[in-house]
């Protein structure tokens, strides 16, 4: 089988600013993976480029052996933004937000069928937030509106989940359930990617950890990944080549 998501010397340059530099990872299927690095080292342009937002200047994506526009067309990848990314005033209720994982599977129309119906409901019970399907997005808390994206993945049927500091601004029990999908997921077989500055929760969290500056500097067990050389390598305080 393909790995998940194979990236290969990927370079991105906003202008005079290089963001990735040939950076290289391959993630597969059945695992959570963090994503450690300072701001500005590249975790949001890498989120991005796998889901084929951008384009690189030089390099490529692959996910599950294709290309990410074709994944996203499938619904095979899911993703959870940054909280400023999203228009929280926007007139849509959670129970929309979630629906929405379902698209790609209803056609021009757009839809609801008794199955996405169902899938949708489902997501929300797991994600706790049966009481809250019918409020405006915008309305909850920062936690809640982070499950609420978590919980339009499930109902895709997402097989790989993308979550860019889904624990920022979030309250504990949030947090524990976030963490606890993630698990549950990745034990049916998604692969997860998920950015963090956590570094306390990582091992209850992810089964693997890269350290990002531009480019990988470390990708293998949690444990490593947090030894004080490592850590000190990935938050500029040491050599990053």
């Amino acid at each position: 089988m393909s790995p998940a998501i194979e990236l290969a010397d990927i370079t991105v340059r906003y202008r005079d600013i290089l963001a990735l530099d040939a950076a290289s990872a391959t993630l597969e299927a059945g695992k959570v993976t963090a994503l450690i690095g300072m701001n500005g080292s590249g975790k949001s342009t890498l989120f991005k480029t796998a889901l084929g937002l951008i384009r690189p200047d030089a390099g490529s994506v692959r996910i599950e052996g294709g290309s990410p526009a074709v994944a996203r067309r499938r619904g095979i990848v899911g993703y959870v933004p940054q909280s400023e990314d999203v228009d929280w005033a926007f007139p849509v209720s959670v129970r929309d937000v979630v629906m929405m994982g379902r698209y790609g599977r209803q056609g021009l129309t757009r839809r609801a069928r008794p199955d996405d119906r169902a899938a949708v409901e489902e997501a929300l019970e797991r994600v706790d937030l049966v009481d809250f399907a019918d409020r405006q997005i915008g309305q909850l808390s920062g936690g809640q509106r982070k499950r609420a994206f978590v919980a339009r993945g499930i109902a895709q049927e997402a097989r790989i989940l993308l979550l860019d500091e889904p624990f920022a601004g979030v309250d504990k029990r949030s947090e524990a359930t976030i963490v606890r999908l993630l698990r549950e997921l990745a034990a049916d077989g998604c692969a997860v990617l998920v950015s963090t500055h956590d570094l306390h929760a990582l091992p209850e969290l992810a089964d693997e950890a890269i350290l990002l500056l531009r480019r990988p500097l470390f990708h293998g067990p949690v444990g490593e990944a947090l030894r004080p050389e490592n850590l000190a390598r990935a938050f500029g305080l040491g050599e990053a080549a």
